[in-house]
């Protein structure tokens, strides 16, 4: 008797050597570990003869793209945000899309407090001040900065994410309003009290962002609404680059009209607006507030739960475009 032959998949990125020896145990495995971003191009050849393919944010899944895939039936994209995939192009082409939502909540929510925190604190452009050698001795009004506990903290984007920062926000006594386009049932606000955009925005000592990436959510922050915020007040965007128009937000911190930002994302990342660099009351890491290693892990093990069960017929935890259930690809 013949041994079934395996499904071939493609890994776009460098996961854990322990994840890529499991993945290749199952699977006729094309796995990237050298880790290069790949072309276009290059995503389209490895493609063509694959039956799943486990991808991050930064690979692109079109229409052009998925017309040259005959034989793949999942494309598992390990993160929440999916403005990567065209959905309606997956369904029409029967592939099953597939994301790691809940379990990195905690961990992004951590990180964005750190972010708010650091910001608020001015300990990124304090720290970079003692390590050059400029701290000679002490002085009563080195590097002040602003209160988090008992202040307003606004949240723009009030799922899962914005509940778990709300729920951090009750520990520093602050009081939390949020925005989403309508307000959530009482028992899933955390206590945190819904308000329109523009009165968050005046209200708020602290705003932070987490709205998912679309077309209604790019430059949600502007200049307009950067002009709202009270100039003492901190900005943290870990939402997704393009939720804030970049330009505008360096202007409003180069001319004191903001105080500070903690950002994790940037529009046309890893590219940067080069004058982030100039700024010291900005805190910037490169788009890793989920990172931890048990939290990267399970958003990986989720990806590979929802390629395998994908491709034994089984509908997988985390589907994201449930029409095409029935007229997927088999």
């Amino acid at each position: 008797m013949s041994t079934p032959e395996k499904h071939r998949v493609v890994v776009t990125r460098r996961l854990y050597p322990f994840l890529i020896d499991e993945l290749r145990t199952a699977y006729a495995l094309d796995d990237n570990q050298d880790d290069h971003l790949l072309s276009a191009d290059e995503l389209a050849q490895r493609l063509a003869t694959a039956d799943g393919a486990l991808i991050v944010g930064g690979e692109r899944v079109g229409d052009a793209l998925l017309a040259g895939t005959p034989r793949l039936k999942v494309v598992a994209n390990v993160a929440v945000g999916y403005n990567n995939l065209d959905l309606p192009a997956c369904t029409k082409h029967g592939v099953v899309a597939t994301n790691t939502p809940d379990v990195l909540n905690e961990s992004v929510a951590d990180h964005g407090f750190a972010l708010l925190l650091a910001a608020a604190r001015r300990v990124g452009e304090s720290e970079r001040w003692l390590r050059v050698g400029l701290w000679k001795r002490w002085t009563f009004d080195m590097f002040p900065g602003a209160d988090i506990h008992g202040k307003t903290l606004g949240i723009v984007g009030m799922g899962r994410i914005g509940r778990s920062i709300a729920r951090r926000a009750a520990g520093f006594s602050m009081r939390v309003i949020y925005h989403n386009r309508k307000p959530l049932p009482a028992a899933e606000a955390a206590g945190a009290e819904w308000v329109g955009k523009e009165d968050l925005l005046r209200e708020s000592d602290h705003v932070i962002l987490m709205v998912p990436y679309a077309p209604s959510t790019h430059h949600l922050i502007g200049a307009a609404e950067l002009a709202l915020m009270k100039p003492t007040a901190v900005l943290v965007n870990l939402a997704r680059g393009g939720v804030v128009d970049d330009r505008a937000l360096i202007r409003a911190l180069r001319d004191g009209r903001l105080a500070a930002a903690g950002l994790d994302v940037f529009e046309g990342e890893p590219e940067l607006n080069p004058g982030f660099l100039e700024l010291e009351n900005v805190l910037m890491t490169p788009h890793i507030a989920s990172s931890t290693r048990a939290t990267r892990e399970a958003m990986a093990r989720l990806a590979m739960r929802n390629l395998a069960e994908t491709l034994a017929g089984r509908r997988p935890p985390s589907l994201l475009n449930p029409d095409v259930w029935d007229q997927r690809r088999r």
